[in-house]
């Protein structure tokens, strides 16, 4: 197979989903969203340097623990990359869980550690390129969940610093947040009419706005996490197409070629359903053309059809004045003068 190529047609990494270490340690945190986090004036250790980069301060201790956890109980669908430089933030992947409008979607969460972890809780920001995808997942990258402190919850669904980890929050929001019913994550909706019905439309609107944000990872994926994105669209592409396709197209019809036209980049063979789509923009073209001409001609029959009516109306109109006029001896009249005038012509002309 053919290496794959991005929009600028320079040849990708090909690799295959399961060679990508699920947790590891890189360089590069340009485009983290907390990249610019404000350097911590509060915990820092007695000797005054920065508590993220000492390895004697409690809060570096605590975070070097954490990607222990990581690398050994990270479940086989959730990446974590930390930064050598800045040990203070971490970047997931979470793949959407099957049985989900989230099913074979992935998204990405930036984590930056407080200055005075874990006392609180880690800042979560969601790359929701825009999109309102689930209720506990706002476009502005915030995310709502109680473990994170930012949603009230009971007591024992709260950070708690002595037993609370990273791995539990990706955890929790991979099978609490994304998951089969999230329409029913909006407190207190159960209680409304109409609830099962909206919340299949719910379920709909979120696949479609899954499939945008795969279009969206696809031109502009998260940095270090490029290869992997490419290789887990690659092997999944044809499933969510198939699902698309079959139930989604007629709802967000515009982007199914986005949809196809990205996945090609990635490099699989989806010929069978680049055909049909081709077929079916023709199709959709051509109706267009031959709508638009019987719109036309539907027009002008109108047109006709309302001149006629308006002639007759008129017509009618003429016959009544007159034959009023006859009745009320107006004609006569007006043949008497016109009688009366032509006998003072042939006068004057003798």
């Amino acid at each position: 197979m053919a290496s794959p190529t991005d929009p600028n047609g320079e040849k990708k990494e090909n690799i295959k989903a399961e060679q990508f270490r699920q947790f590891d340690v890189v360089t590069d945190d340009s485009d983290h969203s907390y990249t610019n986090w404000p350097k911590p004036t509060k915990g820092k250790p007695a000797n005054g340097s920065d508590c993220f980069a000492s390895g004697s301060s409690g809060v570096h201790k605590r975070i070097m623990r954490e990607w222990k956890v990581l690398e050994k109980n990270l479940p086989d669908s959730i990446f974590v990359r930390a930064y050598e430089r800045r040990v203070d933030l971490l970047r997931a992947a979470i793949v959407g869980p099957a049985g989900t409008p989230y099913h074979d979607g992935l998204f990405f969460f930036d984590l930056a550690f407080p200055p005075d972890y874990p006392t609180r809780p880690p800042h979560v920001h969601y790359r929701s390129f825009g999109l309102r995808i689930n209720p506990n997942l706002y476009a502005s990258g915030y995310v709502c969940l109680s473990l994170l402190n930012t949603w009230f919850g009971k007591a024992n669904e709260r950070w708690n610093p002595s037993e609370s980890t990273v791995l539990q929050v990706l955890v929790s929001i991979q099978g609490l947040v994304l998951n089969s019913d999230p329409y029913f994550n909006e407190p207190g909706i159960g209680i409304f009419p109409g609830r099962v019905k909206n919340s299949i439309a719910y379920r709909e609107n979120a696949f479609v706005l899954s499939c945008k944000t795969m279009v969206y990872l696809l031109r502009t994926p998260p940095k270090n996490f490029e290869a992997f994105i490419d290789s887990h669209f690659r092997e999944r592409s044809r499933n969510i197409l198939e699902a698309f396709s079959n139930n989604f197209k007629k709802t967000m019809r515009s982007w199914y070629p986005e949809l196809v036209a990205s996945f090609c980049t990635t490099g699989p063979s989806l010929g069978n359903l680049v055909e049909p789509l081709r077929e079916e923009l023709k199709t959709a073209s051509s109706s267009a053309v031959h709508g638009g001409t019987k719109k036309e001609e539907k027009k002008t029959a109108s047109y006709k059809a309302i001149a006629a009516k308006k002639k007759a109306a008129e017509t009618g109109i003429r016959n009544v004045i007159v034959k009023l006029k006859g009745i009320l001896g107006f004609n006569k009249v007006g043949k008497k003068k016109e009688k009366a005038n032509t006998d003072r012509i042939e006068v004057n002309s003798s």
